[in-house]
């Protein structure tokens, strides 16, 4: 039975994979390969009622972080229907290309944490757009803001799906996972950004011709902006500390903090006309969120649940244990092999081979999964979502990034990797 579900599980990734050249959709492919494993360990495994149960816990596991993805994904399209991420873009402004390339990376590195490093990556991807005339210096500021944002991702519970994963399956606290590992994400991204803009020093920032000062329709004021703004952030900020006094679990602090939103979104525009306030509802909000990608994280994670139930996760991180030995070794290749393949079902499949009764909440283990999971994506432009999407709205060549940016990406990655494993050699 273990043979043939890693075989169905290892096509279904493969599949995942090459999404492109096969031209089939991932989700398909992840919705297929979980419910051809879950039927083979059924029939196979002699006790389907034993199999409900563990299909049961899964569920439950699996709908706490697609509830707390939809929601926390519905309140970023809603400040961005608001045009509120103008508040922090607007006033990125300066004369020096050098500069701009460190306030845009700064920026990027924090907005990630508090949003997540897909969205942050289009939004400053889209504002340089029009802030730089130069093709060639869009592609280098496109390809450190992917940088700049799965740095950003790795140190926050809510800025990436791999560190969500882990803080809601218990693996990491917010506080401990904020503190432990600001330093080596920053780390992360100040190496390449120090190389990177050191060759764009003495030039100027040449602004496109065609581009003026943007006039905002009527639909949206700037006190609108700022309230959708800063309410949506401040609702993505508290869902730790919300976590933290009730005991409950995240999605149900997006979920209410969702519902405030939307009863003053009603309030602010209760006496436009529809059709002014249609594209500023909720409602617009939740049809534009990504279900696709949403399906995938269903998809893939009661896939990699079959083989954690069956037994075959576990052996493995036995086997990885015995052949590689160091703890610390496996975790940095875990993380090389995020840069090819998505962290998504490799951070769901390291959570099956080790178990939190053994390496408890913010042990070594599981900080430094999120680090080199979250960060090992930026060594090549397909290995995170942030990545992806930058290559689609800057068309950015797959061989031009690797020229460019793996190099420097690779440095930040195992700079970042020895400033923690030092501060926990230092500090515990």
């Amino acid at each position: 039975m273990n043979t043939l579900l890693v075989l169905i599980f290892v096509a279904a990734y493969a599949a995942i994979v090459f999404e492109h050249p096969i031209k089939i959709n991932k989700s398909a492919s992840a919705l297929i390969g979980a419910g051809l494993l879950w039927s083979v360990y059924a029939v196979m495994s002699g006790d389907p009622g034993h199999v409900t149960d563990h299909l049961g816990e899964t569920l439950v596991g699996t709908a706490q972080i697609v509830f707390f993805l939809m929601g926390a994904m519905t309140i970023v399209e809603v400040i961005d229907a608001h045009d509120g991420f103008d508040v922090v873009t607007a006033r990125i402004r300066t004369t020096s290309l050098s500069s701009l390339m460190w306030l845009v990376c700064i920026v990027t590195f924090f907005l990630s944490a508090v949003l997540d490093n897909l969205t942050t990556a289009i939004v400053m991807v889209s504002l340089v757009k029009k802030l730089l005339d130069s093709r060639e210096q869009r592609l280098l500021f496109a390809g450190m803001i992917v940088i700049a944002a799965n740095a950003g991702g790795a140190w926050s519970p809510i800025g990436d799906v791999t560190t969500t994963m882990l803080w809601i399956g218990g693996q990491i606290t917010a506080t401990a996972i904020m503190s432990g590992m600001f330093l080596p994400s920053l780390v992360n991204l100040l190496v390449p950004l120090a190389i990177i803009s050191s060759s764009l020093k003495g030039m100027p920032v040449i602004e496109p011709q065609q581009v003026t000062n943007r006039v905002k329709g009527a639909t949206t004021s700037e006190r609108e902006r700022n309230i959708m703004f800063f309410l949506g952030l401040g609702v993505l900020i508290a869902v730790p500390a919300f976590k933290t006094l009730t005991h409950l679990p995240p999605f149900m602090g997006v979920m209410f903090g969702l519902g405030l939103l939307w009863l003053v979104g009603d309030l602010l525009h209760g006496k436009k006309t529809e059709e002014e306030r249609d594209h500023l509802d909720l409602t617009t909000a939740l049809q534009r969120i990504d279900m696709a990608s949403v399906i995938f994280f269903i998809g893939i994670l009661l896939a990699v649940a079959t083989l954690e139930h069956s037994g075959i996760l576990p052996a493995l991180a036995g086997w990885l244990d015995v052949t590689v030995g160091r703890q610390d070794l496996i975790i940095l290749l875990i993380g090389l092999v995020s840069a090819i393949v998505d962290n998504v079902p490799l951070v769901a499949a390291a959570i099956g081979m080790y178990s939190i009764d053994q390496y408890g909440p913010d042990s070594f283990l599981w900080q430094f999964l999120a680090y080199c999971a979250g960060t090992g994506g930026s060594i090549l432009i397909i290995g995170s979502a942030a990545g992806v999407a930058a290559m689609g709205l800057e068309r950015i060549n797959f061989v031009w990034y690797v020229r460019k940016f793996s190099g420097v990406a690779l440095a930040g990655y195992f700079a970042g990797a020895a400033v923690y494993i030092i501060q926990t050699a230092v500090i515990g």
